[in-house]
């Protein structure tokens, strides 16, 4: 299994089985001495275990995290970073820690360092995100970026199936976007190429073997490719629509990836064939939409936007805010052509990617 250190501009990341163990090291090295530690309702047993790993740096535990970074979330956790004089935050978990460790980093000056418990790789990325009146924003700037990131296959293992398989579609979505992306490049399509093979491959073995350390360390390597990737380009129209959905109906972030993911490919497929073709090369499968669908239900993802909770009601609205502020997209952006697409993932229609 592998084990690394790496230096990277912005952010420095150990890797291994093993290396929670080394995070009050990696945190003096990084200077912090008040340390809040960011987390979910679900991850607040791991975040209590910090207190005897590093019990001279936690200065406070926010366990209040969710998803789309409410506003309020946000200014409860903006609140008791100030009052406990917090120079770090440290997200401990998945995107939602993440994402609010960044919004807060973001405002309050404060740096952002992470330990990943899912497939996010958000702690890749430059990206943050604020959920204000029902409507997701998101922005890029390098403060928000992780100084470090420490990586333990280990906390990974006890997932739950539906988290890791959705978590590692969501990584796959980052993937595929990048190497689409219209300012994609060489490098970064590497790497996406490597993430989508590593994840797939780990998924598939995660799925009846939850505890097989090597598929957890693969995956989580191939989560981490996936930030790098989505974090050097910009998004496109997949990105918007889990936005849109999370961020004005709510709806579970990873979850609406893995759904949406073989119809969105679908959607770009005629647009962007080259990206495509490595996709399905990466997937071992004749093409990337049906490939991406057979995957879901092998790892018992998600298969549609209504068991989610998303109504046929709730269409219009959600292809009014898709198209009103559109991300650049291979295949251009119109109303009907994603009503279309919505529909056929709101009831799972999978003559709409085959």
């Amino acid at each position: 299994m592998t084990s690394f250190t790496l230096d990277l501009p912005h952010t420095h990341i150990v890797f291994g089985v093993g290396s929670l163990r080394l995070l009050g090291r990696e945190l003096e090295r990084l200077g912090a001495q008040r340390v809040m530690v960011i987390a979910t309702p679900g991850r607040a047993v791991l975040a209590a275990s910090l207190d005897g790993l590093i019990p001279s740096l936690i200065v406070h535990r926010f366990e209040s995290a969710v998803p789309h970074v409410p506003e309020g979330v946000f200014e409860e956790a903006r609140a008791a970073a100030a009052a406990s004089a917090a120079d770090c935050l440290l997200s401990l978990g998945g995107g939602s820690a993440i994402g609010i460790a960044k919004a807060v980093g973001l405002r309050a000056g404060i740096p952002v360092a992470a330990v990943p418990t899912t497939y996010s790789g958000s702690e890749m990325t430059p990206i943050w995100g604020l959920t204000t009146s029902g409507e997701k924003q998101t922005g890029r700037d390098p403060r928000v970026q992780p100084r470090l990131v420490v990586y333990d296959p280990e906390l990974t293992v006890d997932l739950p199936q539906r988290v890791s398989a959705s978590s590692g579609m969501n990584a796959i979505a980052h993937c595929i976007e990048a190497l689409y992306a219209v300012d994609g490049n060489p490098l970064t399509s590497i790497a996406a190429e490597r993430g989508i093979t590593l994840l797939s491959g780990a998924m598939r073995t995660i799925a009846t073997a939850p505890r097989e350390m090597t598929a957890r360390s693969q995956a989580l390597t191939g989560a981490c490719l996936a930030g790098f990737a989505l974090g050097t380009v910009q998004m496109a129209l997949h990105h918007k629509l889990c936005h849109t959905l999370g961020g004005t109906f709510d709806m579970p972030h990873a979850d609406t990836h893995a759904v949406l993911l073989p119809y969105t490919s679908a959607f770009n497929a005629s647009a962007a064939p080259e990206a495509m073709r490595a996709v399905a090369v990466a997937l071992g499968a004749p093409s990337a939409p049906v490939g991406l669908l057979e995957l879901s239900r092998h790892i018992a993802a998600p298969m549609s936007l209504a068991v989610l909770g998303l109504r046929e009601a709730d269409i219009d609205r959600a292809v009014d805010l898709a198209v009103s502020m559109p991300y650049p997209n291979p295949r251009p952006v119109t109303r009907d052509a994603v009503r279309e697409l919505l529909n056929a993932a709101l009831v799972g229609d999978r003559t709409y990617i085959e």
